[in-house]
């Protein structure tokens, strides 16, 4: 089979299975559920309030992770979305939390996108070589919804002020610098006259409330009071964010859809493996009928999900007018997923499935967490439907 036969194919190239092992070794000798039970517990032996260390997140940088999708000028590999989502599923899988999804998904593929050249001369390096968490603050309400903006930038002599709330900012809390969306024009829900600014989170106005989400790891609300901003500060276009944002946000759907894949992948495998030591009525319960058929049921969604993810991320890569519809298909099926072998996961534990001494419940949660973040099933079952002509 030649390389560009098995790169159109829906498996992984054995470069993408060199770095999976890769990240399978560096997970595992790194990270345990113990360490995200004293973060959600706030021992002082940890990054409590970090959620997340900066230590390995440095690390990751050495190993190249961080600088996957960058291209080399800027100290990145120039690689692709399929490779970073190999990265994603492995940590998904150990439910690692690192700052991926909103340092380099987000704030920095926007950046790369829409920034200028001292903007991405000023960050990109920075988050390649593990030196700059950022984060992008663009959401106001409690459900996924780009456009809905009403924070106002009001046009000044020498630049901008800002003013309004954001919530749900993903690693906002420890951020080296926030890229913030914020509206020059128009009335809240339309995709014109949005603004991306990038400031330091310590200028005067920034006021940062660390807030926890379900799965132990932080989203900020953060409110600006009258916040000075320069010309120069301004991403991108005046009016014109939805353009950077709108291929921003389908990589980001699919890069989280493959630690998803990684969530709901590991989750089931436990419980099988489970079914084939827990004895009831002087039988193996792998051994009834009825778990069986439900097991059966949790491999073939979870197939499904494995392909329409890598496909997302293939299309991703390749630039393909369909990319935006595959990103939203992998999204809704994946979250979809997740939510389904997190409940069948957890009844078919058990009593101790319940409890905080089994770790089967974790993965639960962080599935709940990242079902509804950058849009649930319902949201991106439309958004397809929508791109469809529907």
């Amino acid at each position: 089979m030649t390389t560009a036969t098995r790169s159109s194919a829906l498996v992984p190239t054995e470069e993408q299975e060199l770095l999976r092992r890769s990240v399978r070794e560096f997970a595992s000798a790194r990270f345990d559920i113990a360490q995200l039970r004293a973060y959600r517990d706030g021992e002082a032996s940890v990054e409590a309030p970090l959620c997340y260390s900066r230590a390995h997140w440095r690390e990751m940088a050495e190993l190249g992770w961080t600088g996957i999708l960058f291209p080399e000028e800027y100290g990145g590999l120039g690689l692709g979305h399929a490779e970073l989502g190999v990265v994603l599923e492995e940590l998904g899988r150990r439910l690692l939390p690192q700052p991926l999804l909103s340092t380099v998904l987000l704030a920095g593929s926007a950046i790369l996108r829409g920034g200028s050249e001292a903007q991405k001369q000023a960050v990109l390096p920075g988050i390649c070589a593990g030196e700059l968490v950022l984060a992008l603050a663009f959401q106001e309400q409690g459900r996924f919804a780009p456009w809905q903006v009403a924070m106002r930038a009001t046009r000044v002599a020498d630049g901008y002020r800002l003013a309004g709330e954001k919530r749900f900012v993903l690693d906002g809390h420890d951020a080296d610098q926030l890229l913030v969306l914020a509206r020059t024009a128009g009335k809240p829900g339309a995709r014109d006259g949005l603004t991306l600014f990038l400031l330091d989170p310590q200028t005067p106005g920034v006021e940062c409330v660390r807030t926890s989400l379900l799965d132990v790891r932080n989203a900020a609300r953060i409110r600006f009071a009258d916040v000075k901003v320069s010309m120069s500060q301004v991403v991108g276009a005046v009016d014109r964010a939805a353009l950077i944002l709108d291929p921003v946000f389908d990589g980001a759907a699919a890069g989280l859809s493959a630690e998803l894949v990684g969530v709901l992948s590991e989750a089931f495998e436990r419980t099988l493996a489970y079914l084939k030591i827990r004895r009831q009525f002087g039988a193996l319960i792998g051994s009834f009928q009825a778990l069986k058929h439900r097991a059966a049921d949790m491999f073939c969604e979870r197939e499904l999900a494995v392909s329409m993810t890598l496909a997302a991320l293939r299309a991703l890569d390749a630039g393909r007018a369909d990319a935006p519809a595959l990103a939203s298909a992998a999204k809704a099926r994946t979250s979809d997923v997740a939510n389904l072998i997190g409940r069948e996961a957890i009844q078919m534990f058990g009593g101790i499935g319940m409890t905080d001494e089994e770790e089967i419940g974790f993965f639960m949660k962080r599935a709940r967490a990242a079902e509804t973040t950058l849009g649930d099933g319902a949201y991106h079952r439309d958004r397809f439907a929508t791109l469809n002509g529907f």
